[in-house]
């Protein structure tokens, strides 16, 4: 009876982590050999990494991350300029609590939103609010904001988000009202918050993107002050991956493989 009662008294203050680790120290009569202060020690080692696994699970939910990325597994084999040293001081994310900016840039494939997700997983890991995002399904949604009322909050939202990630930056040319509101964004998170670009443009060409001159340096001059920047160079990592799986091909003949 006592011990129901324990168990509607860890459901009640919601100790999930405590009562299941309760049940696994009730199979297991061994542990009972363990001094009480042993016992109670565990439980709450299980209490706390339950709660850091939850919260993990609903940051790399609301992050909604691309791909499925971690810093663990970069690969610096591939020739596309990524230098360990400078990678490794990034992955720390002391840019991202000192709310500076960091942009990826670099042709297609060369795995720019891949790493951008790798330091999304990070930072979720690290327990940094998160969010990733196609540059234009950002602005679609802002311009659907301003609709439905919805837009101080929307930009209330994103400026709370530790680390912003803009994917796909510059792939079209910016409309005016959607200039405005990229400034708001920008303007909102400066100082106060990181993002991250990931774009196949180059940076000297996201003037000419932004269009407006003045607008253009206002956004760039927020973005790009004392931000850090990896760019990346060589063939499409995906191209070569496919022609590397190609060769590999126990069906195919000499006169089949790709040159």
């Amino acid at each position: 009876m006592l011990l129901e009662q324990t168990r509607d008294h860890l459901r009640t203050l919601k100790l999930s982590g405590v009562l299941d680790a309760l049940e696994r120290q009730l199979e297991q009569p061994d542990t009972f050999d363990l001094a009480f202060e042993h016992r109670l020690g565990l439980l709450v080692e299980h209490e706390i990494l339950h709660r850091e696994n939850r919260r993990l699970a609903r940051l790399l939910t609301q992050a909604k991350l691309r791909m499925a990325a971690c810093v663990e597994d970069i690969d610096y084999t591939h020739p596309r300029g990524l230098e360990r040293s400078k990678v490794a001081s990034l992955v720390g994310l002391d840019w991202v609590g000192a709310a500076r900016n960091l942009c990826i840039t670099g042709r297609t494939g060369c795995g720019k939103t891949w790493l951008a997700c790798a330091f999304g997983n990070e930072a979720c890991r690290r327990g940094m609010s998160t969010r990733y995002v196609r540059l234009g399904r950002l602005l679609e949604e802002l311009r659907i904001a301003h609709g439905d009322g919805s837009w101080a909050r929307k930009l209330g939202q994103l400026a709370r988000v530790e680390l912003l990630i803009l994917d796909d930056w510059g792939m079209q040319p910016l409309a005016a009202a959607q200039r405005q509101d990229l400034m708001e964004v920008i303007e909102e998170r400066h100082g106060r918050r990181a993002t991250l670009i990931a774009s196949q443009l180059p940076v000297k060409h996201w003037h000419d993107f932004i269009g407006e001159a003045t607008l253009s340096d206002a956004i760039l001059d927020r973005l790009l002050h004392g931000s850090h920047r990896l760019e990346l160079k060589g063939e499409s990592m995906r191209k070569r991956q496919a022609v590397e799986d190609l060769g590999s091909s126990p069906s195919l003949t000499d006169g089949d493989r790709p040159e």
